[in-house]
């Protein structure tokens, strides 16, 4: 059965300067979660060099035209950390990431965090994963960029090893372990669901087939969503995995008039469309007024606008 369509949305935790106070991040998911939202994500950058305009090149893994949004300075706070925080402040919305670095992490630690945020917040997380683009970020964790493929893969070897075995056995050119114990285990059963970002090529069709479930497009990917994912389904098909219950995240332009106020009949034009081509996830970049009553609001009209738009 095709997973129901969700809606989601990014919340900013970087900031080009030092903000004032990351507040207003944490009432905009206190009222995305009474709204009715379905997902939010995070995004991760732990160190950076200042060659930020590889992000401009998709063969290292930017997209073209990409722009990296603070300089090297800027604040990111580390997602995870994060999602942990909102846990505790929210009581229904799904949290993820939109990536996690997942290599950067030690897989083991990964693991154990992963899984404590998924039992404290009641099997709410995701983790969406991708290799990200920057070689200084690797180069400081000690870690190989050219073989970051590999590196991902073995990460959520480690961690679905670990999170699906009482007695994890594993064995790599990475790394072996036997006879592993760790305690608790995700709330949700098979372990965090993956999220694996990347464009359509045989390498991230293999890792979507192995591991995922949810591919978050990239790149060209992205442009043209209905293409893009038949020819990932027809992939994952050929390596052996139904793609029936695969999830796909799109982008929900939102709309607005010549007065600047969201025009909810346009946006969700697209929605059965984009549905019926297989997005599962429609991602939507929200305006926040700072009244928080007004917030809810237009954010609960903007849910319930969707939900007749998705069902149509």
């Amino acid at each position: 059965m095709a997973p129901t369509p969700q809606l989601s949305t990014a919340l900013l935790t970087f900031s080009a300067e030092e903000p004032e106070s990351w507040a207003p991040t944490l009432e905009r998911a206190r009222v995305a979660d009474e709204a009715g939202v379905d997902r939010l994500v995070v995004s991760d950058h732990v160190v950076f060099g200042e060659r930020l305009e590889e992000y401009g090149r998709p063969e290292v893994g930017g997209i073209v035209g990409g722009r990296q949004p603070t300089g090297p300075d800027g604040h990111w706070l580390e997602p995870l950390t994060v999602l942990t925080y909102l846990a505790a402040n929210t009581t229904r919305v799904r949290l993820g990431t939109n990536i996690l670095i997942a290599a950067l992490r030690r897989p083991v630690i990964l693991a154990k965090q992963a899984a404590t945020l998924d039992v404290l917040s009641g099997g709410r997380l995701d983790l969406g994963v991708g290799v990200g683009w920057q070689k200084e970020e690797y180069d400081a964790a000690g870690l190989d960029f050219d073989g970051r493929g590999r590196l991902l893969d073995h990460s959520i070897e480690v961690c679905q090893a670990i999170w699906r075995n009482t007695t994890a056995t594993y064995d790599s050119p990475e790394l072996s372990f036997d006879h592993i114990h760790s305690m608790p285990k995700p709330a949700q059963a098979g372990g965090v669901p993956i999220w694996v970002s990347g464009t359509v090529n045989a390498r991230v069709i293999r890792r979507i087939a192995s591991f995922a479930s949810g591919w978050i497009p990239w790149g060209p990917a992205a442009k043209d969503l209905p293409a893009s994912i038949a020819a990932v389904k027809e992939g994952v098909a050929a390596a052996g995995r139904d793609a029936t219950d695969l999830q796909v995240v799109g982008t929900l332009p939102v709309v607005k008039g010549d007065d600047g106020v969201v025009d909810l009949g346009r946006t969700m034009e697209v929605v059965p469309a984009l549905r019926d081509a297989g997005v599962t996830d429609f991602r939507a970049g929200f305006t926040w007024p700072a009244n928080p009553r007004e917030a809810l609001d237009d954010l609960s009209a903007f849910v319930a606008a969707f939900r007749a738009a998705a069902s149509a």
